[in-house]
């Protein structure tokens, strides 16, 4: 099925990978402005790049518990760890297509489906909003400028990821035999 030099590529490709989503949760526990963590790149870069679908989906969550370790636990915690689960699905839709352009419409995604389902969240099991249609749409309102923290940290660390990724491949031998196979493929 696979040749020796093929396991031996994907094991340095998925090291790869993983080393660069370890230093992306280790991001952060860091200080940071509100929202502009690497957590939503790293789940699309996850699904994206990780071959092993079951690894793509268990990693990004052994990396939020580890950082909510430090930062603390709360009330939502499913309900985020689902919308990053829902990011790494988004990131699948990459997989094998990583473009620019496609990868900008997946942090763009991935930013919007944070911020709904997250928002939602708070509106539901937090006694800040009235459970009224106004009470949804005032802490929608509320959280705009999160939004954009969001979507600002999920775009400048799905460019380092992607990006770091990208010249990796481009430059390491060991990465380079494959990504030349594929293509002669």
């Amino acid at each position: 099925m696979f040749s020796e030099t093929q396991k031996e590529n994907l094991l340095y490709r998925t090291l790869l990978a993983l080393v660069l989503i370890v230093l992306a949760a280790a991001l952060r526990i860091a200080p940071h402005p509100w929202n502009f963590t690497p957590v939503g790149a790293m789940a699309l870069f996850s699904g994206a790049v990780l071959k092993d679908r079951r690894l793509a989906f268990l990693f990004p969550l052994l990396a939020l518990f580890a950082g909510d370790i430090f930062i603390g636990f709360y009330k939502i915690i499913p309900i985020i760890y689902a919308s990053f689960l829902i990011s790494v699905a988004i990131g699948l839709w990459l997989n094998g297509r990583r473009t620019v352009a496609r990868i900008s419409l997946a942090t763009l995604l991935g930013a919007i489906q944070f911020f709904l389902v997250s928002n939602f969240a708070v509106w539901q099991f937090f006694g800040t909003y009235p459970h009224t249609a106004s009470g949804l749409a005032t802490c929608y309102i509320v959280a705009i400028p999160l939004f954009w923290n969001t979507l600002a940290g999920d775009a400048a660390y799905a460019a380092l990821l992607f990006g770091g990724y990208a010249l990796a491949e481009r430059y390491l031998p060991t990465l380079q035999a494959s990504r030349q196979r594929a293509s002669a493929d």
